[in-house]
């Protein structure tokens, strides 16, 4: 399997899986404690800006961020569609790219003014991870408030979608 194709695999993984996530919160939204969903929107919002700060990055441009979350909370539908927009972007980006370019080294600052340096494909890579470690302690979240997380496991997204590797 390439790697622009593994890519892509996590990249339609993590696109099904915010999907299933965000379509899960609007349902319990009015029986989660206030607070609790203020504390799930928070960190699902801390993963959207990493996800436009790491857009930037791809891109070479600035991504307008100062931190990676912002001041004010979004609702949840609102920041269910932007996930959605930016998974798509993600998609189609990476289907943009030769190999050469996922393997292109780029030069950025994090948000604490540090240098960094990562290739495309480890960009990517961490992008598809970092959401899948808050999709986790999201589903904590809703598991303790009683409510089902949804199933989001990439062998349930592979099974379901009808994904297969090559052979």
């Amino acid at each position: 399997m390439s790697v622009t194709k593994l890519i892509l695999t996590q990249l339609h993984y993590r696109a099904w899986a915010n999907a299933e996530l965000h379509a899960s919160l609007q349902s319990v939204s009015a029986e989660a404690p206030p607070q609790e969903l203020h504390t799930i929107i928070r960190i699902l919002n801390h993963a959207y800006v990493v996800d436009r700060i790491f857009e930037g990055h791809l891109q070479r441009r600035p991504h307008g961020y100062e931190a990676v979350n912002t001041k004010e909370t979004p609702s949840a539908a609102n920041l269910g569609q932007a996930v959605k927009d930016l998974d798509a972007w993600y998609l189609g980006y990476v289907e943009t790219l030769t190999p050469e370019e996922l393997d292109e080294p780029i030069d950025f600052t994090f948000t604490d003014g540090k240098p960094g340096r990562m290739t495309r494909s480890e960009m990517l890579l961490h992008v598809a991870s970092h959401s899948a470690y808050h999709r986790g302690q999201v589903s904590r979240m809703l598991i303790a408030a009683s409510a089902a997380p949804p199933r989001d496991g990439l062998a349930t997204f592979l099974h379901l979608s009808g994904v297969r590797a090559a052979a």
